[in-house]
């Protein structure tokens, strides 16, 4: 066990925040747990891992939305308060913030919970045999 009462991590794995930010196999450590901007890939290309088998589901796309969603118009309403600027500067800035945020947002999260899966090795309930 570890200090914080989780399974034992077996050497080479790596750490879930760490994981989670560089979007490291579980198994193995290696870059290769997305095949895309926010898509897991099927298999890691080192080891072999089925990354398949994990169901991250929509959870994080939701969370996502409601908190960076807050973020982003308490900054705009902030902006606009302050400065007053035009329309089309709102627009050239908060598009690409909220895509930027949405995406790396869901990177890490996805890679996340994954990551915590597989340590503590869950499953889909039912999944497994009696």
């Amino acid at each position: 066990m570890t200090a914080d009462g989780g399974p034992p991590i077996e050497k080479g794995q790596p750490g879930i925040p760490q994981a989670a930010l560089f979007g490291l196999c579980p198994k193995c450590g290696s870059r290769t747990l997305f095949d895309g901007a926010a898509k897991f890939a099927d298999r890691c290309r080192v080891c072999g891992l089925d990354l398949t088998r994990f169901n991250v589901g929509d959870g994080p796309a939701a969370f996502l939305t409601l908190i960076i969603g807050a973020i982003i118009v308490a900054l705009a309403l902030w902006l606009d308060a302050t400065v007053r600027p035009p329309f089309w500067v709102h627009a050239l800035i908060w598009i690409p913030v909220t895509a930027g945020a949405v995406l790396w947002g869901l990177r890490v999260s996805k890679a996340w919970l994954l990551q915590a899966e597989h340590r503590n090795n869950a499953g889909e309930a039912g999944s497994k045999d009696l």
